[in-house]
């Protein structure tokens, strides 16, 4: 199994080489999940979501990656989810063509280069678009109050027609924002 991209991350901050937490997380024995990402964030300070990658990764999960291709995840949820999801994306890679759909963190996102722009996960009732980048979500809030706004992302109901112009202004400050 490939070591994910969040490792590097890990050793700069909480210092190297990776093997260590790797031990670190094997030498805890049958501790479960829970246990085991207590640890790293108790005692070593890791972010939820390094010590989620490496617990993980320890216990060879192969669940961390449910969908390979956007389409794939789409296929999994309901379809009119799909459908939002899909003009949501296609109102954004009009106007922005090069960007990237993948997989991350097993939802469609957009990227440039390996910074993300846009965001969607699907939940029964809405969609949460996250631009990564609480600046951006900061900027916009009193746009997107109708909508629904947290400190780092935005919701949009399921069935929601894009408001193109609102949508492409994010994904600009947020392509402006990362240089």
């Amino acid at each position: 199994m490939d070591h994910p991209r969040h490792f590097s991350a890990i050793e700069k901050k909480h210092g190297g080489p990776i093997n260590r937490w790797i031990d670190a997380v094997r030498g805890l024995g049958d501790a479960k999940y829970a246990e085991q990402v207590a640890f790293l964030r108790e005692n070593h300070g890791f972010s939820q979501a390094h010590a989620n990658a490496l617990v993980m990764y320890v216990r060879g999960s192969v669940s961390s990656r449910r969908h390979d291709t956007p389409e794939a995840f789409l296929a999994g949820v309901d379809p009119a989810a799909a459908d939002t999801v899909r003009a949501v994306l296609a109102a954004v890679t009009k106007k922005h063509p090069r960007l990237e759909l993948v997989i991350a963190w097993n939802q469609p996102c957009l990227r440039t280069g390996k910074s993300y722009v846009l965001g969607i996960s699907v939940s029964k009732k809405h969609l949460t678009l996250n631009p990564f980048s609480k600046d951006v979500i900061d900027e916009f809030a009193p746009r997107l109050a109708h909508l629904g706004v947290s400190k780092h992302t935005f919701k949009v109901p399921i069935g929601w027609k894009p408001e193109v112009t609102l949508l492409n202004q994010i994904v600009k400050a947020r392509l402006a924002e990362i240089g």
